[in-house]
């Protein structure tokens, strides 16, 4: 998306700011479907280096996420600090999930599927309503306590072995 490309080669070395809003519309640019409204702001600082960018996302804002118990729409709020490099190389490529090598004759960064996926990353896997947050906790804990307590009770203490007893004494 142009909108959220910078444009790189004629930036000197030195941090810049940039400052996007993004919203249902820039959800609806993406395919995968993973988020489909929402609202925040995202301030970018970019350091340009001779020989790499690091660049700086904050993200913050709310999602709005299917509750996956009663259906009902509710906003979770998000707020993301992530950090890019860009290294100079002979080719475009990912290294790690942090680093990346683009050409040294790019033009410009698309910033936009970095913001997309940061976002969904921050997106928890279970979408409960706030409402039935208390509920979903108080379960854990119920089937926590309850499995240790029945492997206890089940397991009975069996006699020990005479000649294990002796090898004991020995420490």
């Amino acid at each position: 998306m142009k909108a959220y490309s910078v444009n790189i080669i004629g930036l000197s070395n030195k941090v810049h700011h940039f400052d996007y809003e993004v919203g249902d519309r820039f959800f609806s640019e993406f395919d995968a479907g993973l988020i489909t409204k929402g609202q925040f702001q995202v301030n970018v600082a970019l350091n340009k280096h001779e020989t790499f960018i690091e660049v700086d996302f904050g993200i913050t804002g709310h999602a709005t996420l299917t509750c996956d118990r009663s259906l009902d729409e509710f906003d979770h709020p998000i707020k993301v600090n992530r950090k890019v490099i860009f290294k100079y190389g002979d080719e475009t490529r990912e290294i790690t999930d942090d680093v990346m090598m683009i050409d040294r004759g790019t033009v410009s960064l698309d910033l936009s599927q970095y913001i997309y996926e940061f976002i969904g990353l921050a997106l928890p896997m279970k979408k409960l309503h706030p409402r039935f947050s208390e509920d979903e906790n108080g379960e854990d804990e119920i089937m926590y306590s309850s499995s240790t307590q029945s492997e206890e009770s089940t397991t009975p203490e069996e006699p020990v072995d005479p000649r294990w007893e002796k090898l004991k004494k020995l420490k």
